[in-house]
């Protein structure tokens, strides 16, 4: 069969390459973070293949399909039509769930419709997004926002002091006047020392909540904030408001249907002992058995089909999920297993499958269910390209290409392109990285004390104790499920939050403008290097201000509205993408404009601003946390979790006394890189700092101090210590699933 055949490929960093891609085999692209795999993975051998699909349809749906530009590529030949299953977080809002999103919601409203008594109605009064089934309390959300009496009320101050924090009702405000009622309550004596009755006057504007209101001035401060806040919805109201009212509205289950999104009437339709809400409650696995159970004639079809797709999700590692989970509550890695889920049933051969990462977020235990099914999609008559730095993903390919040699300008080579065994012995970094061995960690150093956590049972934890060390490097394990961020995130940094900074992948909250640069605060520094060496003012060398194109508004690109399509966005013919106008292009710092030093690698700019200590503080703390090919000019948006991660390291790297949490800080890493980055955090620890890390990574463990495993499996089945102690002692004496895997490792290397 004809290869997918590359000619003069310069997109991004890649050097003028040509390789042939052999279709219908597992195809690993490997190389160091920014070395330029994705390059040709998606942003060539993808965005061309469905360029080119979308250009066989016609006007009307090409103009809502997404666009891709063309590759910089002299040639690409012999293209399959591509599915690209990524990283890419689900978004969606509170009604998303992993049942709406993988279908299987629907058929089992169908299933409740059709055998479910008493008998209710059609599909649609399951539906917690129809008001034929939805809660009206909340909406179908299952939850709604409250006033939180905790923040709401200084109990030491009276009403005249102003006992209540709401600014409206701050002492001689206008409302404070309208409620000052001496005859219903006592306006000089503390709200600890008010009567119930006085409470619920003030509150209510009744002798009990809900009763008959005793003054028509008095609505009640919680009514009428509900009225005029909660009622509105907090979404329509104004940036302004919304800071000012923020620390005074939680998020709370709603009372009426308990959580369960539907009303009293739908709730009442079972199937057995299970009304829908219970058996969306239920972790796949429990689902699937109760679901055999059911032997009714006119549910055959349904039931197969709901078992085939638990089947799939359990089978793929997701046998703790249940259909109610949030879809925004997933992790990148949870997210890009449950999209493959709708592929695996698939009857279409002759694709393109394109992975990035797949094994992010899976325990070691897990990863063969991946490698398993990327044998299945291709022995079906599929190509299967995978992005991967896992040694086990890698070592099943049938062919392997290597890029580097590093990243950025210093990498965009084809280095290697044969089988893993022959990868082994290149002598590449990647080769070189995957037959070396991790030795574990003999000197360990010890705890400095310890904090306490007791008694912690949100999600799946059982009631557990546990004493986390401080003062060293401490990696909490197990399999996925089992509970690690229930207990460190969750638990633990809330209840020391005082202390704790959370170094996750999530979305640095930024908007499209967002540069690197102006996350870390440095940018403001190389302005004023431009503005003192030109003699102008700093602000001219802004995109977000005086500096900006005037076409564009330093955006980059043009969006037109096209009323019945979707927009169409395209580069700025001014200014070219720079952003900036014509006036702020037109001076130079060391021969270069602002737009070409912001797009200086990191590497690149250390040597550029050598002499400058602020700006070069900032540099090496990003050359440290393995980000040296990053442009200083880079949107956040386009950073991948792991990059953002690490960016977020960068930021928080020289402070001291602190406890840093990590999750999975290994997530985009070459194997090269993993010891790197346990040595930034060693460096982090002999600062005086406490880290923890989340992490499935065998290399990681080796070099912790201490490690906490939670399990003993994921879901129900999880939720326990189940071993704490050093690597070496994990290797010797631990009977857990991490411990299992951590020997057979060792065993390998």
């Amino acid at each position: 069969m004809e290869p997918i055949r590359i000619r003069g490929l310069k997109q991004n960093n890649l050097k003028n390459i040509s390789l042939d891609i052999p279709k219908n085999k597992i195809v690993v692209f490997t190389g160091v973070s920014g070395s330029g795999k994705s390059s040709i993975v998606f942003d060539t051998v993808a965005a061309e293949s469905q360029r080119q699909m979308n250009e066989t349809y016609t006007a009307w749906v090409r103009g809502r399909l997404p666009k891709y530009e063309k590759p910089h590529v002299e040639s690409i030949d012999n293209l399959n039509p591509s599915v690209v299953v990524d990283q890419s977080r689900l978004g969606g809002n509170a009604r998303s769930t992993v049942g709406t999103i993988s279908d299987m919601y629907s058929v089992l409203r169908l299933l409740f419709s059709r055998i479910g008594t008493p008998s209710i109605g059609p599909a649609s009064y399951f539906s917690f997004n129809n008001p034929n089934g939805m809660c009206r309390t909340c909406a179908g959300i299952g939850k709604i926002m409250d006033l939180d009496m905790y923040n709401l009320i200084d109990e030491d101050k009276s009403y005249d002091e102003g006992c209540f924090k709401l600014p409206a009702f701050g002492a001689g405000k206008y409302y404070w006047k309208v409620y000052r009622h001496p005859e219903y309550f006592r306006t000089d004596v503390p709200w600890k020392d008010l009567s119930e009755k006085e409470h619920n006057i003030l509150l209510y504007g009744s002798y009990t909540k809900g009763g008959k209101r005793i003054d028509k001035k008095i609505e009640g401060v919680y009514n009428q904030f509900k009225r005029l806040v909660l009622m509105k919805g907090v979404e329509e109201q104004t940036d302004y408001t919304l800071k000012k009212i923020s620390q005074f509205i939680y998020e709370c289950e709603c009372p009426d249907c308990k959580g369960k999104r539907l009303n009293e009437q739908t709730l009442s339709c079972r199937i057995g002992r299970y009304n829908i809400a219970d058996m969306c409650d239920m972790e796949f696995s429990t689902l699937r058995g109760e679901l055999k159970k059911i032997d009714d004639e006119r549910a055959v079809t349904l039931v197969k089909q709901l078992t085939d797709s638990l089947d799939r999700m359990i089978d793929i590692g997701l046998p703790y999920l249940s259909m109610n989970r949030e879809s925004s509550s997933l992790s990148g890695g949870e997210a890009q297993r449950l999209k493959l889920v709708r592929y695996m049933g698939s009857s279409l051969c002759g694709m393109i499958y394109i992975f990035d990462e797949p094994s992010t977020g899976m325990h070691p235990r897990d990863v063969h269910r991946m490698t398993r099914l990327l044998k299945s999609l291709r022995d079906k008559g599929n190509t299967v390209l995978v992005v991967e730095h896992d040694k086990d993903i890698i070592s099943i390919a049938d062919e392997v290409i290597d890029i580097g040699p590093l990243a950025g300008k210093n990498g965009g080579q084809v280095l290697f392109q044969g089988t893993y065994e022959d990868l082994l012995i290149s002598n590449t970094r990647t080769g070189n990285a995957l037959k070396s061995e991790v030795k574990v960690k003999e000197k360990v150093r010890q705890p400095k004390g310890f904090l306490q956590v007791r008694g912690a049972n949100i999600h799946n934890l059982k009631n557990v104790d546990i004493d986390i060390p401080t003062g060293i490097l401490t990696v909490v394990t197990g399999v996925a499920g089992s509970g690690k961020s229930s207990l460190i995130r969750d638990v633990f940094a809330k209840q020391y939050s005082d202390m704790a900074v959370l170094i996750d992948q999530s979305a640095i909250t930024a908007t499209g403008r967002s540069t690197v640069c102006t996350f870390l605060g440095f940018f403001d520094e190389i302005r004023k290097v431009f503005a003192k060496e030109n003699e102008v003012d700093a602000g001219l060398f802004t995109f977000n201000g005086k500096g900006a194109c005037p076409h564009c508004k330093g955006r980059g690109f043009i969006t037109t509205e096209l009323v019945f399509m979707d927009p169409v966005t395209t580069v700025c013919e001014y200014c070219n993408g720079s952003r900036y106008s014509e006036e702020a292009l037109g001076y130079k710092y060391k021969g270069l404009t602002i737009e070409e030093v912001l797009s200086l690698s990191v590497e690149d700019a250390l040597d550029f601003f050598k002499d400058n200590r602020k700006i070069t503080k900032n540099l090496k703390a990003l050359m440290e946390v393995g980000l040296p090919y990053i442009s200083l000019g880079q949107p956040l948006s386009s950073f991948s979790g792991g990059e953002r991660q690490r960016v977020k390291l960068a930021q928080n790297i020289g402070r001291r006394g602190n406890i840093y949490i990590l999750d999975e800080p290994t997530t985009g890493l070459h194997a090269a890189d993993i010891e790197k980055i346990v040595g930034i955090l060693e460096t982090i620890v002999d600062k005086g700092n406490t880290v923890i890390v989340i992490e499935h990574n065998t290399d990681v463990m080796k070099l912790a101090d201490y490690i906490i495993d939670v399990g003993p499996d994921g879901g129900t089945n999880g939720g326990r210590i189940v071993f704490t102690g050093t690597p070496e002692e994990m290797i010797r004496n631990g009977e857990t699933i991490t411990a299992k895997y951590l020997r057979k490792r060792k065993e390998q290397d």
